[in-house]
């Protein structure tokens, strides 16, 4: 009786070897893509000054309210 179960267990598992290797597959090129595009979003970044600026329209500002 085992010899009829024995090609069935083998492509039971030939399928999970199958699956687990395609969704190491997917996992590592969605790992590569968000590597990537952190990469790109750091490099376009341009460096933001923090606090108090004095622009145009703060100057406009003044002026109108008489500052």
């Amino acid at each position: 009786m085992k010899n009829n179960s024995q090609p069935k267990d083998q492509e039971r598992r030939a399928f999970i070897k199958k699956s687990t290797l395609a969704g190491a597959a997917v996992a590592a090129t969605t790992m590569a893509g968000s590597a990537v595009a952190q990469v790109n979003d750091e490099t376009t970044e341009k460096p933001v000054q923090k606090g108090y600026q004095l622009t145009s329209h703060v100057l406009d500002y003044y002026k109108s309210a008489g500052i």
